[in-house]
Order: structure tokens, then sequence, then C-alpha cells
């Protein structure tokens, strides 16, 4: 059912320390050239800390752990070398776009069920979905709070995306059993923003920590994801009274042009791109490379500990 590269199978045959990473934000979340730049750079940032860096994506039709550099390309270009476009892809269209032997690029939930049949236990990203604002009256709930329900892995983020309700999201994380871990900050951070004010379950200062805490949570029988929230990089935050103006701006622009669903995310993270005059492109490229070699640290402390 899945294709992994043959260094990152030998990796997780000798059980050393690998880290998932998502092909979304990839193909539909930083334009071209610079998501191709921090593709790369995010796998040598996980390199570097001694782990192997393992980017996911659905090639013709065929969950592959491992992209390679031609096949990073042709998602950084958004669409595939049939010149078809790459598709967006969770649980909801996982199975479509396998048996149509499409291109995709997997969101958290996708990038984490396929990380999971691969036996890898740790995941980086920019931001979960979670819970949109209105969602009590269009039920628009991101399928990633399910997937971190359900799979007992290491997720890696900036907390949520700042266009959600942040104070809803963690009420459903407290309800699905997903412990929500600050990695070095007592608050939830709220993406572009170190802190949303929101507090978190518990805190990890080290890697080791966030590590241990992956290990009792899942010794006391529970299998839910473990959520390390880290803050972005005090350089590259933007203030959360800025974000919240910009995000009021860009859900009014949505609501104005009808888009509705899966369209909503990306239209309001290029409005808001525009809105902070290119200072969210900045702080989204220096987010996800802080995660990813957070992960990459709690990924070889994992392997140690176990």
């Amino acid at each position: 059912m899945i294709k992994i590269s043959e260094s990152i199978a030998q990796a997780l045959a000798d059980r050393k320390a690998v880290v998932a990473l998502e092909s979304t934000v990839i193909a539909h979340g930083l334009p071209y050239p610079l998501n191709l730049e921090v593709a790369a750079e995010c796998e040598r940032l996980v390199h570097d800390a001694g782990a192997i860096a393992a980017t996911i994506g659905i090639v013709d039709g065929t969950p592959t752990v491992g992209l390679s550099q031609t096949q990073l390309q042709s998602f950084a270009q958004g669409q595939a070398p049939d010149g078809s476009p790459i598709e967006k892809v969770g649980w909801n269209n996982l199975a479509s776009v396998m048996m149509k032997r499409q291109w995709g690029a997997t969101t958290v939930a996708g990038t984490l069920r396929i990380a999971r049949l691969a036996g890898i236990k740790v995941f980086a990203t920019g931001g979960i979905g979670g819970v949109h604002r209105g969602a009590a009256d269009t039920f628009d709930i991101s399928a990633d709070l399910t997937a971190l329900a359900e799979i007992p892995m290491v997720c890696v983020c900036a907390g949520a995306k700042a266009i959600l309700d942040l104070a809803k999201t963690l009420e459903r994380l407290e309800t699905v059993g997903v412990p929500v871990v600050g990695f070095q900050s007592p608050t939830f951070p709220a993406f572009y923003s170190r802190s949303s004010g929101l507090p978190v379950d518990s805190v990890a200062q080290t890697a080791d920590e966030a590590a241990q805490l992956a290990l009792h949570h899942w010794a006391a029988g529970s299998t839910s994801a473990l959520l390390v929230c880290a803050p972005v990089p005090e350089a590259f935050e933007i203030a959360y009274e800025e974000i919240e103006r910009a995000t009021a701006e860009a859900m009014r622009l949505a609501e104005i042009a009808g888009i509705r669903g899966k369209a909503v995310t990306p239209f309001l993270l290029s409005r808001m791109k525009e809105i902070t005059a290119g200072k969210s492109l900045e702080t989204n490229r220096a987010l996800l490379l802080n995660n990813a070699a957070i992960a990459a640290q709690i990924a070889v402390s994992l392997v140690r500990l176990r």
C-alpha cells in the first residue's frame, strides 16, 4: 500500500530516529520557489539533529514516504509531471486519489496516517487544523483533530492556525484525550504569535522531557497523539492583536467571495500574507524550520529512551 524510500526503510529497520514531514505546506502553503527551499531546509535541520527526514506525499496513487528531489520539485510547482494539479489529501479523499493514481499533498491528518503505517513516531508540521470560527453554524472542524485522537505519535507544531477558534480547538483536544504540551512555554502558541494566552496541559523544557511525556502517555494505555507546541522564534513573531485584526479582515473577504470548505484555509492564509505585507510568510517559514529541528531532537530522545 505504501512505498518507503530505501534509506528511510533501513533507518526504521535499524531503529534510528525518523521525522515525518507533510507535503501540503509545499504544494499549497508556500509560494514557489520558497516552498522548495523550506522543504530542503527542514530536511537538513532534521539530519543535522541526528534524525532522518521523511517527507510524505502521494505519487501516482502510491503513498510515498521519502519524496525524491524530483518529486519535491513537482510538489513545489503544484502539478504532477503530466500537468495535472496536486490534490490536497486528507482522510476523506485518500482512497480516491490512490484509486485514480493521482498525485496528492498530504495534510496533517493524511501525513499522520501514512507515517503511522510506516512505523514513524514523530511528525513536524507548521500548525494543526482545528475548530473554525463560526463552527457552530458550519460544523467546520478539521480532520486533524480526529487523526490526533486516534494515532499515537508525537506531533510538533506552532499551535493551531491563527485563523481558527483556538479556545474551542483546545476544548476539543481535551475531549478526545490529546495532551497539549508547551515546549518551553506555559501557553498555547497562536501560530504567528508566541502566545494565545490560553494555558497548555503541561510544559516540557527539553526534548527528553517531551519524549518521556509521550512514553508515559502511551504506557498509561492512551492511543492518541502527544501534541508538542513550540512558539515561533521571537524575532519572527507577529503581535497577537495584529494577527487578530488581519484574520478578521481575511474572513470578511472570504465571506464576500463565497469561499467555503477546504478552500477556506488556503484563501485565508493567502489574504493574511497580503494584509501583513508579507510578514506572515516570513513567520511561517521560521516556525516550520523551528518545529522540524525540535521534532528531530524529540525523535532522537525517543529512540534513546526506548
